[in-house]
């Protein structure tokens, strides 16, 4: 996000005298204000006061983004973030709608999202951090995610590790959008993570309408998809097809 400075002029601005006062008195005003303006420099914000003075600002630290968690998310921001655009402008972040089916004997299913900021853990990674921590060897965990944007290399590499050492979770992921997908490390990524036995999938028109239905405080209105959604589903899910096979 660049400031402009204005530079003093090199005339110094001198006020009208009143045409009945002497003509020395004029000539006196311009030799006093430029005697001010070679003593007095403006400070027009602080960064500059202090370098004039010799003294360097400490530049100010920002608290890292953390992940949000939630039951439900703003209709405003479901409808921004999964839209399965192709060019995804101005979504730097992960929503990451899950569901938890932890077997016979377990309390229902564990059900929220994650949001990232995509400046620290991403959302699939810390979902294997605070949501799920840790996995009962006797329990066979059935993961469903619903994702506004696939996984990125790191996230794929990491998720396959996971799959690989935890042999009773299942995990499908349905991404409404491909993150890079002409990167050879996000191919690359999401091949690995297909033969750890994750299922990888486009998201429909119908799974839009289950998670606005599930995971969007939508205050009983019904999801209506933007014109092009079938098109662009079919176009990321052909080209899916094309890394997997």
């Amino acid at each position: 996000m660049a400031d402009r400075k204005s530079s003093a002029s090199s005339r110094p601005t001198v006020r009208r005298k009143e045409r009945a006062e002497p003509e020395a008195k004029k000539d006196e005003e311009p030799a006093k204000e430029a005697e001010v303006s070679e003593t007095e420099t403006p400070k027009e914000n602080g960064a500059a006061a202090d370098a004039t003075n010799g003294e360097k600002p400490e530049p100010m630290e920002l608290p890292p983004f953390e992940i949000i968690t939630g039951n439900r998310i703003d209709p405003f921001f479901f409808k921004f973030q999964f839209k399965n655009v192709e060019y995804s402008s101005g979504r730097n972040k992960t929503f990451l709608c899950y569901l938890v089916d932890q077997g016979p004997g377990a309390d229902g299913l564990l059900r929220g999202y994650l949001e990232d900021e995509h400046t620290g853990s991403h959302a699939e990674e810390a979902f294997f951090q605070q949501v799920l921590p840790s996995c009962d060897p006797a329990c066979k965990y059935t993961i469903t995610w619903y994702v506004s944007s696939s996984p990125c290399a790191a996230c794929a590499g990491k998720l396959a590790e996971i799959l690989e050492s935890r042999k009773t979770v299942r995990l499908s992921i349905f991404s409404a959008r491909l993150f890079e997908w002409e990167e050879p490390a996000i191919q690359a990524g999401l091949k690995a993570l297909a033969a750890a036995g994750c299922k990888l999938r486009m998201m429909k028109p119908l799974d839009f309408n289950y998670t606005w239905d599930t995971f969007v405080e939508n205050d009983d209105q019904q999801f209506t998809p933007w014109e092009d959604c079938q098109e662009n589903y079919e176009y990321y899910q052909e080209k899916l097809a094309d890394i997997l096979q």
